[in-house]
């Protein structure tokens, strides 16, 4: 009884740390475009607090655990980092919560997808399936007409899901993915650092304190404890249900750009975030069906 008592606290333990990811994934996108949408702060100021605030939280949270190193992560890891939440600030100016969701999203599996097909890895005729619906789900929701979105929105969303999904690939196999975030985070500093000079000189600053606040909470609350707190419930999901799970941000983004933000879920929305979740699950699922 007490063995069943310990299992179910930790199946609760892990469910809420789950759930409290999600939301905090989801919660970037909602505000950074929050930010951006009222003319807070610009995409390049929003980029750099984000990265140094993230930086700032996971360097405190090691160093308070006894581990603060430098020696884990990649300036290759980093690079992806940087370019993935640029293109993300970017992209965020002219783009709904949702539908930058949904496009980050579809890019990064199709991107991680596509990679492991370079590196020799055969996908079997249910992994297609999900492919092909995955890419006309994208397909859907960037063609013409009058409700698509941006198209240099769009491209930059996408780039940063294809840098996203690159740097998730690098991270792979990592002993201590907290460790090597924390780093990525500190060496994609100067990157972001060089933007903000750029920024001066070639565009309009703008960093109000309310802009300020959301990129805080973007970097240190939603990325750096929302990081941390993902890594920590890893180890009490399968690696099937960690794929699926996130699934469920894209969706939360939609509903809170609705809730937040008075954005419109329109049939165009909703016809390709059926098509891209869909492709996603079944690649989730005969990828699960081949470790059975």
């Amino acid at each position: 009884m007490k063995d069943d008592q310990v299992l179910h606290r930790l199946g609760m333990r892990t469910a809420l740390l789950t759930l409290i990811a999600m939301l905090a994934f989801a919660a970037n996108s909602v505000l950074c475009r929050l930010a951006l949408a009222e003319g807070a702060i610009d995409p390049a100021s929003f980029t750099f607090v984000r990265i140094a605030s993230g930086a700032l939280t996971l360097w405190l949270i090691l160093l308070f655990s006894g581990r603060a190193t430098l020696s884990h992560g990649s300036w290759l890891g980093a690079t992806a980092l940087f370019v993935y939440a640029a293109a993300f600030s970017f992209g965020y100016i002219s783009l709904p919560a949702g539908t930058g969701a949904f496009l980050l999203f579809g890019a990064v599996q199709v991107t991680m997808v596509l990679i492991g097909i370079i590196c020799g890895e055969r996908l079997t005729a249910l992994q297609c399936l999900g492919f092909i619906l995955a890419i006309a789900g994208l397909a859907v929701l960037v063609a013409p007409g009058s409700f698509a979105p941006s198209l240099v929105g769009a491209g930059l969303m996408i780039l940063a899901g294809m840098a996203w999904g690159a740097y998730s690939l690098l991270g792979r196999g990592s002993k201590s993915p907290v460790l090597s975030t924390a780093g990525n985070f500190v060496r994609a500093l100067p990157m972001v650092g060089v933007l903000m000079v750029l920024s001066f000189i070639e565009m309009d600053v703008v960093m109000t304190s309310s802009g300020v606040i959301f990129a805080i909470l973007s970097g240190a609350v939603a990325s750096g404890l929302g990081y941390t707190i993902w890594y920590a419930a890893l180890p009490g999901l399968t690696p099937a249900q960690g794929a699926s799970v996130q699934l469920s941000v894209p969706v939360i983004t939609a509903v809170a750009g609705t809730i937040v933000l008075n954005e419109q879920i329109d049939l165009r929305l909703l016809i390709s975030s059926v098509a891209i979740l869909g492709g996603i699950g079944l690649i989730i699922a005969a990828k699960n069906r081949q470790k059975m």
